[in-house]
């Protein structure tokens, strides 16, 4: 039994990775796929793989730091669908590792508009949609980094830390509402973004973005009832967020 027949998704990344296969694994449970990505290649690859299953997609060829392209997809997603059922922000940036005074302001500016102002953006867009559904949810990714802090991570760890608490916020707006809001800790996973972080790592140790995927999908179900919890796919459940001792 598919879970998701008819229903609409939104997922950002969708070309490659984790969001790539997020993608499939909606399809899969009978949502049409919105796939949202810088890259034509990946999207085509991917539409070619939901259509060959027997899902449906439509793709969407936008880069994230274009914030008037955010806007109006709201609208579009509207005029066409009348509403969002579910949104999957998984796009964005490592930026750099390195030193906090090292960081050049290009790198930082971009890294934070690539994943907190266009996180904000599009929640702000898909967010009047989203509470037209009947059971609205909003997955947004989210990493360790922000709360590990670790040396070298600021630019990443600041800008994952910044996405948890609007969600945490967003989960708290629309508490009494059918919507649920969640962000997503994939944990160290077997992509490009991780291999340009730790070049050293043995991949074969990570598990894949398809295994990480599968564990998310579930998130999107109607029968979630968790809202403005952290999910861990390590652990594979929902986190409570704590104040500091």
């Amino acid at each position: 039994m598919q879970m998701l027949t008819d229903k609409i998704a939104l997922v950002t990344g969708a070309s490659r990775g984790i969001g790539y296969h997020i993608a499939k694994g909606l399809a899969a449970e009978g949502a049409h796929v919105i796939a949202l990505a810088r890259t034509v290649g990946g999207l085509e690859e991917l539409d070619d793989e939901i259509k060959s299953a027997g899902g449906s997609a439509t793709l969407v060829p936008l880069d994230l730091t274009d914030m008037a392209g955010i806007d109006r997809l709201g609208g579009a997603i509207n005029e066409r669908w009348g509403r969002l059922d579910v949104l999957v922000a998984n796009a964005g940036l490592l930026g750099v590792l390195a030193p906090i005074g090292h960081i050049e302001a290009k790198t930082f500016d971009k890294t934070m508009t690539v994943n907190v102002n266009a996180t904000w953006r599009l929640i702000r867009t898909v967010d009047p949609l989203l509470r037209k559904s009947l059971a609205g949810r909003a997955i947004v990714m989210s990493s360790g980094a922000a709360h590990s802090a670790k040396a070298f991570w600021s630019l990443y760890a600041a800008s994952k830390a910044a996405c948890e608490a609007m969600v945490r916020s967003w989960a708290n707006e629309t508490m009494n509402l059918p919507l649920r809001v969640n962000s997503v800790n994939p944990g160290a996973t077997r992509t490009a973004m991780r291999a340009q972080a730790m070049p050293g790592e043995d991949p074969k140790t990570l598990p894949t973005a398809r295994e990480v995927a599968a564990k998310i999908v579930p998130l999107a179900f109607p029968n979630v009832v968790e809202t403005g919890k952290l999910f861990d796919v390590r652990e594979n459940r929902f986190l409570d967020y704590r104040d500091p001792a």
